[in-house]
């Protein structure tokens, strides 16, 4: 009895998914690591690289390798070599600011291996490429203008699966610039009655739901976070799927070469209609709303662009957080200099002019100009989405008040730590 007792509680746990074996890492690894501790070097100096091949974590005997380096996106040295003690250095120096790149690739049985290390070279000189339109400020103000001469015409469902005694959530929806094309998004705000600060919380690529953001709001702050498509945003996930491989594929170059046709015009209006929309939360019978005084916009990626926009385009934002924004520094491509997602002119020879004027206003570089506010900045040295230079080239140009904090070894993600410091900073902000 008590063997079979054993066994039904076994084929219990194995139904319901207790006992699986998991799949974990990798048994043959690369590390590449500099010797400063800052991956930082000055133009000039000397680079090293430590690079390691690792089974179960000691040092592959005869390992082959091959490596390229150089500047990031262009490199200009390629090697082969047999590390018979798993391990070895590689030097480099670069004569320009920017970041230099070392890629290694090891085949074991068969199987290829790959890890890179990307280090700063006096990253406080890197300049953008990027040119400014001399109509930039008044094609975005005209754009404003005209999307606010379509109401608002806010809809507010409650949702209480996703609610909870503290927070009240509501999916909502509001136009943007024209009859019938909204923006959807998650509110969540206390349940307290008051006024609150607010955070606004943009989109990176693609296409996916959103779930607001419950245990911010339990900071203190009305939270909207939005999405970019004009479609609801509690949909499953296929649906979703099924539209970034067909109508919403590579959306981010629909009408790249026509400023007013871009994809990225509504997007961004989209996101100072939300502002608008927060605006309006206090006749909107919730129990609580922005204080229309204290406005933090962040996100990453794509978001991460969005959010620097946002902050440069509407005075009503007071502080943001970027993190690895792209869409910066699109032209450095053309001067063979890493250029920002979605690397659009990457190894063009001869580029559509009138897609490089376009894509000017649509420059991460042109709206950090004409920042004011705090902002806080992050993002990794090893993104290979987007790319270091350009957001170090962003940053050094950045307006106002600025904060860096780099997490050199990560690439396009962040690590916890990262993940609470970018909301410490805008609840700082907010709540002084």
């Amino acid at each position: 009895m008590k063997k079979l007792f054993i066994l039904f509680i076994m084929s219990l746990l194995c139904m319901t998914g207790e006992v699986q074996a998991q799949i974990r890492g990798k048994n043959i690894t690369i590390t590449v690591t500099p010797d400063h501790k800052d991956w930082t070097y000055k133009v000039g100096e000397k680079i090293e690289y430590t690079v390691c091949v690792l089974k179960s974590g000691t040092l592959l005997d005869n390992a082959e390798i091959s490596y390229e380096m150089g500047p990031e996106m262009y490199p200009d040295t390629k090697k082969e070599m047999t590390l018979k003690s798993g391990t070895t250095k590689i030097s480099a120096k670069m004569q320009k600011p920017g970041f230099h790149k070392l890629l290694v690739k090891a085949t074991v049985a068969g199987k290829q291996y790959k890890e890179w290390c990307s280090v700063a070279v006096s990253p406080e000189k890197i300049q953008p490429q990027a040119q400014c339109p001399k109509d930039f400020d008044e094609f975005w103000k005209k754009a404003i203008e005209q999307a606010r001469w379509t109401a608002l015409e806010s809809h507010l469902e409650f949702l209480p699966e996703r609610s909870t005694p503290e927070v009240n959530t509501y999916h909502v929806s509001f136009q943007n610039d024209c009859w019938g094309r909204r923006v959807y998004g998650i509110l969540n705000v206390p349940t307290k009655a008051g006024k609150y600060p607010a955070i606004l919380k943009v989109p990176g690529a693609g296409v996916r739901p959103y779930g607001g953001d419950e245990g911010l709001c339990k900071k203190g702050v009305v939270v909207l976070e939005i999405g970019i498509h004009g479609i609801p945003v509690i949909k499953e996930q296929a649906y979703y799927d099924n539209l970034f491989s067909a109508a919403l594929k590579d959306y981010w170059f629909n009408g790249s070469n026509n400023r007013d046709r871009s994809y990225y015009k509504h997007v961004v209006t989209g996101c100072i209609r939300a502002i608008d929309f927060l605006e309006s939360t206090p006749s909107l019978n919730l129990s609580s709303a922005w204080d229309g005084k204290n406005l933090g916009v962040c996100g990453s990626s794509q978001g991460g662009f969005l959010t620097i926009a946002t902050t440069a385009l509407d005075n009503r934002v007071t502080c943001y957080a970027p993190v690895h924004a792209a869409m910066c520094d699109h032209e450095a491509a053309l001067k063979g200099i890493a250029c920002g997602w979605p690397h659009t002119f990457y190894q063009q020879k001869s580029p559509d002019m009138k897609e490089v004027e376009c894509m000017r206003y649509y420059d991460g570089v042109n709206f950090a100009r004409r920042i004011t506010v705090p902002g806080w900045y992050s993002f990794g040295y090893n993104d290979n989405v987007v790319p270091p230079t350009t957001m170090y080239a962003t940053y050094n140009v950045a307006g106002g008040e600025k904060t860096f904090s780099p997490y050199y070894q990560t690439a396009h993600f962040w690590y916890e730590e990262q993940y609470a410091e970018w909301f410490d900073f805008l609840l700082s902000k907010l709540k002084k």
